[in-house]
């Protein structure tokens, strides 16, 4: 639908930022033909028209038409809003625009990247988490941007180690301090005019982040655990955040873990690292998996390589899982023997000894007596 059949049909666009059961919130662009009409209208005979509210939110239901034909209303969708009722804050959601991209973990559409969130201590940083973390938000196609954050934790020399050990992974890191609001304006600057997922473990500060970012966010901040050195999950759902310098920031449910649910073949060109040696040079067989094959570019001794290897064991056995999912009567089994290596086995197959109940005997025997005469 274009900009000139909005104006035709006096409907409002906006952008999905919460969904609620069965109910969305809707920021309205300020841009709106009808948004202008209004306030020109206003200025004429301000007594009689009702005022927008400020923020532009309306809390909308879905219109029946899109339910039946299974459109999915999603944060960070681009939707129609039909004649609002501006005294109740009300509206209707008549369509969404094709998105741009689509996450399903979390669930947001129209993403432009992801912010990774960690803490260089209290927790301490965890390279094998991280390298999760990353594969995960490289998976997405999207631009990935690292922040570390409680920098004022650690020495500067300790910083330039870990900025140095990044960087060979392919990823100039962002060093903050939310506490302290050291560099906290150069992470704000990537988000400008952008939608943003921010993501990350929980208790590294992401709250704190977006607080700090927007006032009038008021997340709930969780402390740290001191038994397993993790933080404690705070955020509960999905919710788009608008930034003062433009541009919008999703907090996401906290995990410790994201799935490892990537296809073996592609796992490799999630590392950076590792997509620099194949632009320049090419394995033997193109479907290599860059294990123990012949002429493999990648193989070598790169620091997360042994990541890699765990990694695919992962990818591997959930590929495997869905095939027997999908052919129940497989009779091989993937068996894992370490270090990324696996292969398939057959399937023993298991009898199952059961005693031969009396009734059936008793019908055997009369069976066998009838032959016999």
């Amino acid at each position: 639908m274009t900009g000139e059949n909005f104006a035709a049909t006096r409907q409002l666009l906006g952008t999905v930022v919460a969904v609620q059961a069965n109910f969305y919130r809707v920021q309205l662009d300020e841009e709106n033909e009808k948004m202008r009409e209004i306030r020109e209208m206003r200025e004429q005979d301000p007594p009689h028209l009702p005022h927008p509210p400020h923020p532009l939110l309306l809390l909308c239901t879905r219109r029946t038409r899109l339910k039946k034909i299974g459109q999915q209303v999603m944060v960070g969708d681009r939707v129609v809003v039909e004649e609002p009722d501006w005294a109740g804050g009300r509206g209707a959601i008549a369509d969404v625009l094709p998105r741009q991209s689509e996450l399903d973990r979390p669930a947001i559409a129209n993403v432009n990247q992801i912010l990774l969130v960690f803490a260089v201590a209290d927790p301490p940083l965890e390279p094998y988490q991280l390298s999760r973390f990353l594969i995960k938000a490289e998976s997405t196609g999207l631009n990935v941007l690292l922040c570390l954050n409680k920098s004022d934790l650690i020495s500067q020399q300790e910083q330039q180690q870990v900025s140095d050990r990044l960087l060979s992974w392919g990823y100039d890191p962002i060093f903050i301090s939310v506490q302290d609001g050291i560099n906290t304006d150069q992470a704000a600057r990537y988000l400008s005019n952008k939608i943003t997922v921010i993501a990350g473990p929980s208790g590294v500060g992401k709250s704190s982040l977006i607080n700090s970012l927007i006032d009038s966010a008021n997340l709930r901040v969780g402390e740290v655990s001191g038994k397993l050195a993790r933080g404690r999950h705070t955020t509960r759902h999905i919710e788009l955040f608008e930034l003062p310098s433009g541009g919008l920031l999703a907090d996401t449910p906290g995990f410790n873990q994201p799935d490892m649910d990537c296809i073996p073949e592609e796992l490799i060109h999630y590392f950076p690292e590792a997509r620099k040696r194949l632009a320049v040079a090419s394995c033997r067989f193109s479907d290599c998996l860059h294990r123990d094959e012949p002429e493999c570019a990648v193989r070598g001794d790169w620091e997360r390589y042994e990541h890699y290897l765990e990694f695919l064991s992962d990818a591997i056995a959930r590929q495997t899982q869905l095939h027997q999912q999908a052919d129940p009567e497989s009779t091989m089994k993937l068996k894992s023997k370490g270090k990324g290596q696996s292969q398939y086995e057959p399937k023993l197959e298991s009898k199952k000894y059961r005693r031969i109940s009396r009734k059936t005997q008793l019908q055997d025997l009369q069976e066998l007596y009838r032959d016999e005469e």
